[in-house]
């Protein structure tokens, strides 16, 4: 995918969008809901066409691959087929693909096995989520592309689900999935692509994404005192105040520390590393999340740098 373009009115879904994806890997887009995750999938699917930029599927047009075969999807708005049971609906599609795996060995892997004879318009949500796993991998794509797979899941389905997905991954196939669960970007990606109003604003492992953010917190009661300089101090990125306690975001804590120590700012200290959901925040941050809040008396900055992976190539 280079330079991809795709706007609804005033609105750019996807806005200049670079991304590479390598043979065998697994990928999470993250990002809240509107980012523009599920228009960059229609894009790569061939759903939608860019209005800018190219899209390209093992070196050609998305549609050559999926009627090749070669891609599995599981989409958010796919509706039940009426009147048609499980193992029907799984094993016709099944003969759409040149080399599918046996239908009960897709049922088992989608943990939806029991389900075979039931019929897809009265299952529960979360069944119909697992079913569409099942018609996504039975093909045995070289690429799976997921649209929110947990959505509709409870905990114990989520485990499940995920176990299976990183079966099928382990394979050598390629996994490409969108989430706004942080935790399932982190437990399940090689590498967390995360997008914002339509454009990749970081794209590195967790553990890259955490560094970008700022890779420690340092947090201490202000008692009072004022936050003059505190953003200026070794290594800080960013400075966040709740109440009276300020949260420094630092990619240096021995240094920030020291210099808190020599102002006497050392009051309720404490030091942890970022989290995921640290670094998400500072990477997704707007200018209006930059500014004071009045209100709140809450001031903060974005982080200072993220990591960059801008890729021109071809998709898969």
């Amino acid at each position: 995918m280079t330079g991809a373009v795709k706007a609804f009115g005033a609105v750019r879904a996807v806005d200049g969008v670079d991304l590479e994806i390598a043979r065998g890997e697994t990928v999470a887009l993250l990002g809240r809901n509107g980012a523009g995750k599920s228009t960059a999938l229609s894009l790569l699917l061939g759903l939608d066409k860019p209005d800018e930029g190219t899209v390209r599927l093992f070196g050609a047009a998305p549609e050559h691959a999926v009627r090749a075969g070669r891609v599995g999807a599981m989409l958010q708005d796919g509706r039940p087929v009426p009147r048609v049971t499980v193992g029907e609906l799984v094993g016709f599609v099944a003969r759409t693909y040149p080399a599918p795996m046996p239908v009960r060995e897709a049922l088992a892997l989608a943990g939806v096995a029991e389900l075979a004879g039931r019929r897809v318009d009265r299952l529960s949500g979360g069944q119909a989520q697992r079913v569409r796993f099942a018609v996504a991998l039975v093909g045995k794509p070289a690429l799976i592309v997921l649209d929110e797979p947990t959505a509709a899941l409870d905990v114990e389905a989520r485990y499940a689900f995920w176990d299976s997905m990183r079966s099928y991954a382990r394979h050598g196939h390629t996994v490409l999935f969108s989430t706004h669960y942080l935790e399932e970007a982190d437990a399940n990606a090689d590498r967390i692509v995360v997008v914002d109003h339509g454009r990749i604003v970081a794209d590195g492992t967790g553990e890259q994404l955490r560094r970008a953010a700022g890779g420690s917190l340092v947090a201490f009661d202000l008692a009072g005192a004022g936050t003059d300089g505190l953003s200026l101090l070794p290594g800080v990125v960013s400075l966040e105040v709740r109440g009276d306690r300020a949260r420094l975001r630092t990619d240096d804590p021995d240094a920030t520390v020291i210099a808190l120590a020599e102002r006497g700012a050392i009051r309720g200290l404490e030091v942890a590393p970022a989290s995921l959901d640290d670094a998400f925040l500072a990477l997704t941050a707007t200018d209006s999340d930059s500014t004071s809040d009045s209100v709140s008396g809450t001031t903060s900055a974005p982080a200072s740098g993220t990591v960059a992976r801008p890729a021109s190539l071809e998709t898969v």
